[in-house]
């Protein structure tokens, strides 16, 4: 059995709730006196109007560190290069420089560290930190997608892969998410569900506020939890049924042990909808000529997108 705790944190002390959560998953005994832990972040995204609902809440990440600080010795909040934009970009207009000094800890760009051959020649190295700590976790916020139908704790480790081009191994994501976690393992997770993302995420959907804080040790029973408490089937995921079969955790409500003190009281999340003006990015994405000639470029790339938003907004894109 695995176990997924899951609190409410509206017009709570989230600092109890994180304390709560944690203590519930028995987070000390992962964590030696004086250990190293790593961070993964979900920082989706740089612009500033999109932070608070498609990238990980400062305040839950700041709440997080202060319970880790009392066995960790080093903490690291890590992300990697977005393709269009730098952590570093990220890192700031979501205010993680700010939780960082307050903390103790250190911001780490993962395109800018150095790796290590997993013997993978799809994903290529990975950064040597996630190996060398004592504690890797990870951070994801609760949202839809348009290509793998969910995004949680299995999907945040894509942000791991160092290349910012990584948009080029789209054509094989749900396979590569599985075997990247295969090679990653997070021990530990933290779910940002106080506002998650519905509709047409994993950045331009819609926010919706839950004020949800859910953790578990296992990834794979997180995110098909997580699902099935907005109203997503975790059976359509296609990543989480292959991460099951692999091995990497429980996705049958039969198997998860569920530590709840919240009453359901919303709606059922939009499920992302993959309509053909995504569908065909995604398969063109593999072509070097398409990333470098009009995927990399502003001028073609930022208008192209308004027109699509345009086009939708009209229904002749569905």
């Amino acid at each position: 059995m695995s176990k997924v705790v899951v609190r409410s944190c509206k017009d709570k002390d989230l600092n109890i709730i994180v304390q709560e959560v944690l203590d519930a998953l028995q987070w000390q005994d992962l964590v030696p006196a004086g250990g190293r832990v790593a961070i993964k972040l979900d920082l989706n995204t740089a612009e500033p109007e999109r932070v608070e609902s498609a990238n990980t809440s400062p305040a839950l990440v700041e709440a997080l560190c202060r319970v880790l600080r009392t066995r960790a010795g080093e903490i690291s909040l890590v992300d990697a290069n977005g393709y269009r934009a730098p952590a570093e970009e990220a890192f700031k207009n979501t205010g993680m420089y700010t939780v960082a000094e307050r903390v103790g800890a250190k911001t780490v760009n993962l395109s800018n560290v150095a790796t290590r051959d997993v013997g993978h020649p799809g994903l290529g190295p990975l950064p040597s930190l996630l190996f060398d700590v004592d504690l890797f976790m990870t951070m994801p916020v609760l949202k839809t997608h348009a290509l793998t139908y969910f995004t949680g704790a299995l999907k945040n480790q894509w942000g791991c892969i160092p290349r910012n081009d990584r948009i080029a191994l789209h054509h094989s994501l749900d396979q590569l998410i599985v075997e990247l976690n295969g090679i990653l393992r997070p021990r530990l997770c933290v779910m940002d569900g106080i506002i998650g993302v519905e509709g047409r995420g994993p950045t331009n959907g819609k926010p919706r506020r839950l004020d949800l804080v859910m953790g578990s040790r296992d990834p794979v029973a997180l995110d098909a939890t997580a699902m099935r408490l907005v109203g997503l089937d975790p059976r359509k995921c296609r990543h989480a049924i292959l991460a099951f079969e692999a091995g990497q955790g429980m996705l049958w409500e039969s198997d998860i042990t569920l530590d709840s003190t919240v009453q359901r009281d919303w709606a059922d999340f939009e499920p992302a909808h993959l309509d053909w003006a995504v569908y065909w990015m995604n398969r063109l994405t593999k072509y070097g000529w398409f990333r470098e000639y009009i995927l990399g470029v502003d001028a073609i790339f930022y208008p192209t997108k308004r027109l699509v938003g345009l086009l939708r907004d009209v229904g002749i894109v569905r």
